[in-house]
């Protein structure tokens, strides 16, 4: 008669560690660490997205403001837009520029987008005033 095998099983939490070790080395006590700076990552944009939200201007109102915020908006602030007093002949070549770079613009805008900036951001208007912000203290 045969009898039947007994295990000893290690408790959950240290089987699941040493299944990890096995599969990956001794590298379960770098995933904890990776995972613990991604929250903590996470922690610190969710407190301070607000305030950097709040600061941002907004661009004026008018027939291609928000194609201008889908497609300008997507990879820079609107500071950066509002900052600039150029020429038509200026902000078409930054247009063409920025398609260049991959901004997406249909072709059909891409005439309305140039009258948009040029006619709220021209060369005689007076600069824009831009909110400051309380210096970050270095540590």
């Amino acid at each position: 008669m045969l009898k039947p095998r007994i295990s000893r099983k290690a408790p959950a939490k240290i089987q699941s560690r040493q299944s990890m070790d096995r599969l990956h080395g001794d590298s379960a006590s770098e995933w904890q660490h990776l995972l613990s700076a991604a929250a903590l990552l996470a922690l610190t944009f969710s407190c301070f997205a607000p305030l950097g939200l709040a600061q941002s201007p907004d661009l004026p109102p008018g027939a291609a403001q928000a194609k201008a915020k889908t497609a300008c908006l997507e990879c820079h602030d609107a500071s950066i837009i509002i900052q600039q007093r150029l020429s038509k002949a200026a902000w078409t070549k930054e247009v063409d520029k920025m398609i260049k770079w991959g901004a997406l613009v249909d072709a059909t805008d891409r005439d309305s987008f140039i009258d948009y900036l040029s006619a709220n951001f021209p060369p005689d208007k007076p600069p824009a005033e831009m909110p400051r912000t309380a210096p970050v203290k270095k540590r």
